[in-house]
């Protein structure tokens, strides 16, 4: 059978004078940046669902992309074939990773025996393209939100007999994650938490939810997978709200359950614009508290409410999103995986290269400017001198607890304090921030 994608030449790197569309003008995956290469930083995957599975339908109108996988109930011959092109597109557009939800990759189950016989078949066939291909697993994680029976929630429905099909699902995707070597495995609430309060009972989900994220984390070490447990935070949609709102929220349940020192957090760009934050900032806050894991990258509409999934275009913001995490020294089993799909009029199948491949420039692009950032040190001056006082014995002794308050206000009118107010220097920052993109 000949390929949707058989016209599109692999894509290669011909630098930043070529006019070719179709070629990586920045994206130089063996070209060193602070001491490893653009492929070592940004371990790239693309994602199943929106790339393979969407069909370009909308809450007012039908799908408009008719891909020769599209048009029917997903059953095991179309569901291979739709493996097919997966990896005849990963190894096309030579990303290392890529990433999926149960349901993305399987025939369409009817029953829970059927599930769990649909999944393990296809995964057969998913480790031997894997070995054929050398193309990687960046993640797993299982759809609980899709299916009618989660219309209420996946670990936080009120009926039991769901948070068991819940527990099933996840079982069987952290062990195939684990088998094909995934590097991470990622818990998507969708619809963890609630359309009203008037029907919900908050502790008792919260506790549901907890205890399932413990199971996973206590399954994990069980089955001796080595990877990384990751919750993706988001503030709303499907649900009105959702109980991993932002990352601060989900470290707040972390440390509730015990959880903080085994799960990290998966950040979407799109995510962190709902929840009112800017996408560096969720990352720096990530950072700040030691839970950095992944990135989905995307973005939104800023005219648009909603969750619109797009390819990242703004250099400035992936500059800064990278600045964050190579000061983390990186993503360690986490990478970057495009979260993103085309718009509905973008029906051909070069389009999906398209997409692609300006994003992961910008990407490169990005990541060069947030090494000059740090090599040039500029920012990091600033930030030090700003707080150098804070770093003086006596300021070390208000923060260690070693004084009172009594003692630091009585210590302050004897030396008559009289601070002065200081420059943040805030457009002079930003001028240098824009001169490195």
């Amino acid at each position: 059978m000949t390929s949707y994608f058989a016209d599109i030449e692999p894509i290669r790197y011909e630098g930043p004078d070529s006019t070719n569309p179709l070629a990586f003008k920045f994206y130089d995956k063996t070209r060193m940046v602070m001491g490893k290469t653009m492929e070592d930083h940004l371990r790239l995957a693309v994602c199943y669902w929106h790339t393979f599975c969407w069909d370009g339908f909308d809450v007012f109108g039908a799908g408009t992309f008719n891909r020769p996988w599209h048009g029917g109930p997903v059953d095991q011959a179309r569901a291979e074939h739709k493996l097919d092109e997966a990896f005849e597109f990963f190894t096309r557009l030579g990303l290392p990773y890529f990433c999926f939800h149960d349901v993305d990759v399987m025939a369409v189950a009817g029953t829970i025996d059927e599930h769990v016989r649909n999944f393990a078949t296809i995964i057969d066939k998913i480790e031997g393209k894997m070995a054929q291909t050398g193309v990687k697993l960046l993640w797993g994680t299982a759809n609980l939100f899709s299916h009618p029976r989660y219309m209420a929630g996946g670990a936080t429905n009120p009926d039991p007999d769901v948070y068991r099909f819940a527990a099933t699902q996840v079982r069987q995707c952290l062990e195939a994650t684990h088998r094909l070597h995934g590097e991470n495995y990622v818990l998507w609430g969708g619809r963890e938490g609630y359309d009203t309060i008037l029907n919900t009972d908050l502790a008792q989900e919260k506790a549901q939810l907890g205890r399932f994220l413990n199971l996973v984390v206590e399954h994990k070490h069980k089955i001796g997978f080595t990877g990384t447990i990751l919750i993706e935070p988001k503030p709303h949609e499907p649900t009105k709200h959702q109980y991993d709102f932002d990352v601060e929220t989900v470290y707040a349940f972390l440390q509730k359950h015990g959880l903080e020192n085994e799960v990290k957090v998966n950040i979407e760009a799109n995510h962190a614009t709902l929840a009112g934050h800017s996408f560096e900032h969720e990352i720096a806050t990530a950072v700040s508290l030691g839970i950095l894991g992944s990135i989905d990258m995307n973005r939104g509409d800023p005219q648009n409410g909603w969750d619109t999934d797009q390819f990242p275009n703004d250099v400035r913001e992936i500059t800064m999103a990278m600045y964050y995490i190579l000061k983390n020294g990186g993503l360690g089993t986490g990478g970057n995986n495009f979260d993103a799909k085309v718009r509905r009029q973008s029906i051909d199948a070069v389009d999906l290269f398209h997409g692609h491949v300006g994003s992961i420039d910008v990407l490169a692009r990005g990541l060069l400017g947030a090494a000059k950032l740090i090599e040039g040190g500029q920012l990091d001056g600033i930030i030090a001198e700003r707080y150098a006082g804070w770093q003086t014995p006596e300021a070390q002794a208000m923060l260690s607890g070693s004084i009172g308050l009594a003692e630091i206000a009585d210590k302050a009118v004897a030396d008559g304090v009289a601070p002065k107010p200081r420059s943040g220097r805030q457009e002079m920052l930003e001028n240098i921030i824009s001169n490195c993109c």
